[in-house]
């Protein structure tokens, strides 16, 4: 596995899991809630525990030949609770983050796939409405089609972290629902593997959605996310519908801000028609007009007002449902619009130097110290941390582009 793939993999189970479990939980009655890294296993030896694990299993209907193939000999996996404890935020700027992830063997090797499988993708797309470079997009950054979706077997991560304490609750779940996978057909355990973390095939399903979502794409009376190419795409397509995918409209077009413009316009939580954007003297980013439609989009400025800018219109919310982090949601959005065919993006003029995770952190303990609404200082440029600088900027008449910057975090300071 290259250096490259090992990040890819390593940044999208990070950034990924916490927003999987939102998602894969938002179909179920019952919240579960992570407990903190130091949280102490009270489940006793993980033999007796997966005992009550099989005693629950046949009373949920799954047969005794599947717990056999699926859970005899099974060990915990104490690597993994390291792993899961010990999980980093990884600070990159976009323009690093997409440079990593958006490469142009990623977008030659997509644009081939949509070649390869030009039949099945226009299938998927009747049907469920998805255009074939958005699958292709967060197929490539996965599991680069497959090359690399891990090699640890998926029961036994599974066990391990509904075994411990911190995750319990929901990795409970998604056992029981890889020996469903298991149970009616689909797979062999022994064909199952993953990430630490536990997800399925190519696009990286935990079970749960698997389970929901998968489709035989194929007519073998299987769901073979691991193998079966129109198998992957149809229950990518049918996954991504199901997170809101409206047919036929955009999701992130690269455009350009003029340098006299008001940025505290700029943001997921403002939405205005394209027409207004155009008024304003925002353009595509070759210089041509954007289309005078009504559709709302928001001004993305993921380096601030000297960085690339995007609009991003209803359905990129899709690529934010996959994973809530910007960086990732963003590249993902931009790696979908190259393999369509849209060219490079442009670096802007001067992008920001990103602040590193302690300075965002001091940051923000400024900010909570002020009255804005955030959770805890943890580092991390989130959706209401970019609010919250917006208006801070604004207060100190600062070019409000919600982007931190040392001149920002010197002049609160000041005000202590």
């Amino acid at each position: 596995m290259s250096p490259l793939h090992v990040f890819a993999r390593a940044t999208s189970v990070v950034l990924l899991l916490t927003t999987l479990m939102a998602r894969a939980h938002a179909q179920e009655p019952v919240k579960f809630v992570s407990k903190p890294p130091n949280c102490q296993n009270t489940s006793g030896p993980f033999d007796r525990w997966l005992q009550g694990v099989r005693q629950e299993a046949l009373k949920r209907g799954i047969h005794q030949p599947t717990l056999t193939a699926a859970l005899d000999g099974l060990t915990e996996d104490r690597d993994i609770i390291r792993i899961d404890r010990g999980q980093s935020f990884f600070a990159q700027s976009f323009l690093d983050f997409q440079a990593k992830l958006a490469t142009s063997n990623r977008v030659s090797s997509g644009k081939e796939k949509m070649r390869q499988h030009a039949a099945i993708f226009q299938r998927e797309e009747a049907q469920f409405g998805v255009p074939a470079a958005v699958i292709t997009a967060f197929w490539a950054l996965e599991s680069d089609f497959g090359s690399g979706m891990g090699k640890r077997p998926v029961m036994r991560s599974l066990a391990t972290l509904a075994w411990d304490c911190r995750r319990g609750e929901m990795f409970r779940e998604e056992l029981f629902a890889a020996l469903q996978i298991v149970d009616r057909g689909d797979l062999m355990p022994s064909e199952m593997i993953s990430s630490w973390a536990g997800e399925l095939g190519q696009t990286q399903m935990l079970p749960t959605l698997y389970l929901k979502y998968a489709v035989d794409f194929d007519g073998d009376g299987k769901r073979n996310l691991f193998k079966s190419a129109p198998d992957i795409i149809g229950s990518t397509g049918n996954f991504i519908k199901s997170l809101g995918w409206t047919r036929g409209q955009p999701w992130l077009v690269e455009v350009r801000v003029p340098s006299k413009f008001s940025w505290e316009k700029a943001g997921l939580d403002i939405k205005q028609p394209t027409a207004a954007w155009a008024k304003q003297g925002i353009t595509l980013a070759n210089g041509q007009p954007l289309a005078a439609d009504q559709l709302e989009a928001s001004l993305v400025l993921l380096q601030g007002r000297g960085g690339p800018a995007f609009l991003a219109y209803p359905n990129f919310k899709v690529f934010t449902e996959w994973n809530q982090s910007l960086n990732y949601a963003v590249t993902a959005a931009y790696l979908a619009t190259r393999i369509e065919g849209a060219p490079p993006l442009n670096r802007g003029p001067a992008p920001a130097t990103p602040l590193p995770p302690e300075a965002i952190k001091d940051l923000q303990t400024v900010l909570i110290r002020a009255g804005h609404s955030l959770a805890e200082a943890d580092g991390k440029l989130g959706y209401a941390t970019r609010a919250a600088i917006r208006q801070a900027q604004l207060t100190a008449g600062l070019p409000a582009d919600g982007y931190p910057s040392l001149d920002l975090l010197d002049r609160l300071r000041a005000k202590r």
